[in-house]
This record gives C-alpha cells, structure tokens and sequence, in this order.
C-alpha cells in the first residue's frame, strides 16, 4: 500500500491520506493499478483484493490513531464491488476487527461505477453512510451522474476529476468547469477535493476558487505509510491562502 497526502487549502494541514495499492511483480517490477484491477474485475478477484486494501488501510488507519494522529483514509470501490450486498458488512467487520472508527474510513466511488447499476449501488452507498463512513464521488466531471441523482446520494465530498484541474491554468474551459463543481459542491453541502495538482499555479488557482483540499504530485506522490509519517514530520504548515496574490482573497 502506498498512501497520497490530502491537504487542506486553508490550513495547510494534512486532512487525510487515499490508500493506493501498488504490485510490486518479482519478473515485470512496479505494476500500477490501471494495469491489474480490470483484470481482478473480470475474474472475480476484485472481492477479495478490496477486501485485502480494506485490511491494510485500516490496519495502518490504527497505527496513526495509537500514535496520537487519527487521519481519514480513503479507499477505493470498483462497480463489481458495488454490486456486491455482502460488502457493508464485510466493511463493519474489519472496522470492528481493527477498532477504527468509522469516520476515518472514506469509500471514493466513481459515477461510472454508480451508473453499472444504479438502484443497488444506491442500496449498498446508504448502507455504508448508515454504518457513519463517509462516501466520496471520485473523477466527479468524467462520468454520467445526472444532478437529480446526486442529490439522492449518501454522498459527502466531491473529487474533481484530474483531466479538469491538470489543465486549468492552461485552458479557461477547465478552469471554468473546476470552478463551477467547487460551487455545486458547496451549495450542496458536500467538501470538495481536487486531485491532480501538479504545479504552483494550479495550487494557488484552486485557493482564489475556495477548493476545500489538494491532492496531487506538487504536494507528494502516493509514498510509503513509514516515507508518509516522515514528510509530515518534516512539513513547515503554511495557510494555502498565504499562496495568493496580494490583494486577491478566496471565495
């Protein structure tokens, strides 16, 4: 497991950490996710290799919790895994079996997964919600999920799909649609992350539009949980704000 820091754009702080599996194969070395998973969909093994990431993450969730710093981690569910009735309670159990709360424990959702089988990814997502985990909409912008929709869902945070935010500084369109899900988002209660921040600009863009929390290459790239506890400790916390240009304030 590999863990990507989540930071607040108005502290500085480190507000969560998306637990990110990785393979490290002893003939072809690393093999990133977007390589493995569709085959662990299409084979069935998608069940237990979720449930091995749950294990893992919420393992290392108690470990920061025992040190004294208690931080959410986020994990991630494929569409096979909402199809699966038996997932909340294979989640309630590894909660209890780890001893973590659920509020530390985020399941990051993407739309294209909620349109595979809408009605029982709604059945499972407020079965979750109802256990006191928090439930996100990963690459929000890239899927189909209609606003009468969204609504309905047990839903607590919005990630902006990173084809959006890489270029916002480069193209108006996508600086545009950043802005608008930032304002849908909070008019609808929801924190906003954006993923893919990979330069100054784009951090200091996402202050001036009020996005809640950045994750991506500029602040670190998904590390180890022992190379994650040493780039916290070695962070100097500044305010994002502090990044604006005099005279600008966020909105």
């Amino acid at each position: 497991m590999h863990y990507q820091p989540q930071v607040s754009l108005s502290t500085g702080d480190v507000v969560g950490a998306e637990a990110l599996v990785r393979w490290q194969h002893p003939d072809h070395g690393l093999v990133l996710p977007d390589e493995f998973i569709p085959f662990a969909e299409h084979t069935g093994m998608i069940g237990p290799l979720t449930c091995h990431v749950l294990d893992t993450a919420l393992a290392q969730a108690r470990i920061w919790s025992d040190a004294g710093h208690p931080l959410p981690i986020s994990v991630n569910l494929s569409a096979r895994n909402l199809l699966d009735v038996d997932l909340p309670g294979q989640v309630e159990e590894l909660l209890a079996a780890h001893g973590v709360a659920p509020g530390l424990l985020n399941l990051e959702v993407t739309e294209s997964a909620i349109m595979t089988a809408p009605a029982r990814a709604q059945q499972v997502l407020e079965q979750l919600a109802t256990l006191g985990i928090r439930i996100s909409i990963d690459d929000f912008g890239a899927g189909y999920t209609s606003l009468g929709q969204l609504k309905h869902l047990p839903i607590s945070e919005l990630k902006i799909d990173r084809c959006f935010v890489m270029t916002m500084t480069e193209d108006p369109s996508n600086a545009l649609i950043v802005h608008s899900v930032v304002d849908l988002g909070h008019n609808l209660g929801l924190t906003i992350v954006a993923e893919g921040v990979e330069t100054e600009q784009i951090l200091t863009a996402l202050v001036g539009l009020g996005c809640d929390v950045a994750q991506g290459y500029h602040l670190s790239r998904p590390i180890t949980a022992t190379a994650f506890d040493t780039w916290c400790a070695g962070r100097h916390i500044t305010p994002m704000s502090a990044a604006l240009p005099a005279g600008q304030t966020s909105s």
